[in-house]
């Protein structure tokens, strides 16, 4: 009986060997990127060159010591990266899940029950039941499901590109949040320098207003020009209120940034800050590596390739191996008393015939997911390339706008003192030419402080478009 059970697991040991080797699935190999795209993603821009700005530690590219401190404590505090992090952690444990789906399952088992019989008595009619037993196992239980397709390898890479998914998608969360953090600061420090010049100017239109009064009593300008000094300089002042506004929102959105109650922020200044100028893009086939957002769309494609596998190999049969093993006995007292030991071993092979067409519905999804998650790339990696060309000629026009405005606003200032020295001696002009030179002026001077946020700003933004920030 021993001989003839050995060749049957035997058998069974060579007919999975023999299954094993029949794999299915298909190998995973990374979506490709079109060749014109590797080195010409960036509109205008062609380069061999790989050092890129996104390999710039972010401390070497933002030195103020303010900022420096505050993309430090939102980096330590930030509650979405904290639930991103969170995220890694119940992949992690879910990846580690599936590896275990490779080992057999194993169960204790107790079992008892009732069992009466009845048993013919000749000396009488009719039956007695006189015999009764309480049977009782006790034992464990084991279940191997045997990977013949590769199927709960698949699971397992899913799991592995989910959770390279979710590490990904952390690190673009703090890229995002450095990205914002300098640019929130930056806008700070320009609304800072926009509220600055406007007090400057409602100080030198409230000197106009004295300067018309007094010209006006010298029979110089008439009260319309008086009337017209005081309107200026309230149109001037009533520009205060929503710039201490958007401060204040500035300042609330930093804070909750950095994880804290609103508070105050504590800042530089506009001028202080220098200006990046060499900006290396490297290659675009660098953003593959570079940017998690696209690596998020690359394991996502990673995710729907395996789940493809897995309702692939749901059309082959399934092996599961099963094996008991325990003690039993007629009467739960005598169940540790010299009773008898059983075992058995056994395998099972099961094929789906008729489902209603549930797994062909199934792998027809999965494919469809699959090649979703494809373009869903291709979409991302050209999104990726987009952000660089843009952020590269705002900041190129910004640097063109800023040596055009500077030429300006030394004329405006020279037109500014010509238009007064000429109401105050001559007839040539009168009030409102001041008024509008002063009007251009302010103008000016608050476009500048725009020309070079757009610079600080598109350095900001090439850094994260480049994939940098993680570092």
């Amino acid at each position: 009986m021993k001989k003839k059970n050995f060749k049957i697991y035997i058998a069974v040991f060579s007919i999975t060997l023999l299954l094993v080797s029949c794999k299915v699935t298909q190998t995973y190999t990374p979506p490709e990127v079109k060749q014109e795209l590797q080195y010409e993603l960036y509109r205008d821009v062609s380069t061999n060159d790989t050092t890129t700005l996104a390999h710039l530690p972010w401390q070497q590219l933002f030195t103020d010591a303010a900022l420096q401190a505050l993309i430090h404590k939102a980096l330590a505090n930030n509650f979405d990266l904290k639930i991103a992090v969170e995220r890694i952690n119940e992949a992690t444990a879910l990846y580690r899940q599936s590896g275990l789906a490779f080992l057999p399952s194993l169960n204790g088992s107790l079992s008892a029950g009732v069992n009466r019989s009845s048993r013919s008595n000749t000396n009488a009619a009719g039956f007695d039941i006189n015999t009764t037993n309480t049977p009782v196992q006790l034992g464990v239980n084991a279940s191997w499901e045997i990977d013949i397709w590769g199927k709960l390898k698949s699971a397992e890479q899913a799991a592995l590109a989910r959770l390279l998914q979710t590490d990904a998608a952390k690190r673009a969360v703090q890229t995002q949040i450095i990205a914002n953090m300098a640019s929130f600061y930056y806008r700070l420090l320009a609304l800072d320098q926009n509220l600055a010049i406007t007090e400057a100017a409602i100080a030198i239109r409230q000197e106009d207003v004295q300067t018309m009064k007094a010209l006006k009593e010298a029979a110089i300008v008439t009260g319309a020009a008086v009337v017209q000094s005081e309107a200026s300089l309230y149109a001037a002042q009533v520009s205060l209120p929503d710039i201490r506004r958007s401060i204040r929102e500035i300042e609330n959105m930093m804070s909750i940034l950095a994880g804290e109650a609103p508070e105050t922020i504590a800042r530089s200044s506009l001028d202080a800050q220098k200006i990046i100028t060499d900006l290396k893009t490297g290659v675009p086939l660098q953003l593959l590596s570079n940017r998690p957002d696209v690596q998020v769309a690359e394991f996502a494609f990673r995710t729907a390739f395996e789940n493809a596998n897995i309702a692939r190999a749901s059309f082959y049969p399934n092996l599961n191996i099963t094996a008991a093993l325990g003690i039993s006995s007629l009467r739960f007292e005598n169940l540790f008393k010299n009773s008898p030991l059983f075992y058995n071993i056994g395998g099972n092979l099961t094929q789906v015939i008729f489902n209603r067409g549930a797994l062909k519905t199934q792998l027809k999804v999965a494919e469809s997911q699959q090649l979703q998650a494809l373009y869903a790339f291709q979409q991302s990696f050209l999104n990726a390339g987009k952000e660089v060309s843009d952020a590269l000629y705002a900041y190129e026009t910004g640097v063109e706008k800023q040596q055009t405005r500077s030429l300006q606003i030394a004329s405006l200032q020279k037109a500014v003192e010509f238009n007064k020295e000429l109401l105050k001696y001559s007839s040539a002009t009168n009030y409102t030419d001041v008024l509008m030179s002063e009007q251009n002026l302010l103008q000016a001077q608050l476009a500048a402080v725009n020309d070079k946020l757009q610079q600080l700003q598109a350095v900001v933004e090439l850094y994260q478009a480049l994939g940098g920030g993680s570092n």
